[in-house]
C-alpha cells in the first residue's frame, strides 16, 4: 500500500483521513494483519501530510 493517488501526487490529509475511516469502517473496527500494515501506511503519510499543510499556512 502506497500512500500516493494513481497519478503518483501524494494524498492530501484529507484524503488520506478519508481512505483510514474507509479502512475501519469496511472493518467494522478490527483490522486483519494486512489491513493493520495498510492503516500504520495510511497514519504516517496523514501525519507527514498534516505536518506539511501546517508548514504551508505558517
Amino acid at each position: 500500500m502506497i500512500a500516493t493517488s494513481p497519478d503518483g501526487a501524494p494524498w492530501s490529509a484529507d484524503q488520506l483521513n478519508e481512505r483510514i475511516r474507509g479502512l475501519m469502517l469496511c472493518s467494522g473496527g478490527r483490522l486483519s494483519d494486512e489491513q493493520r500494515a495498510e492503516y500504520q501506511v495510511l497514519v504516517v503519510a496523514w501525519s507527514a501530510a498534516i505536518r506539511e499543510e501546517v508548514v504551508k499556512v505558517a
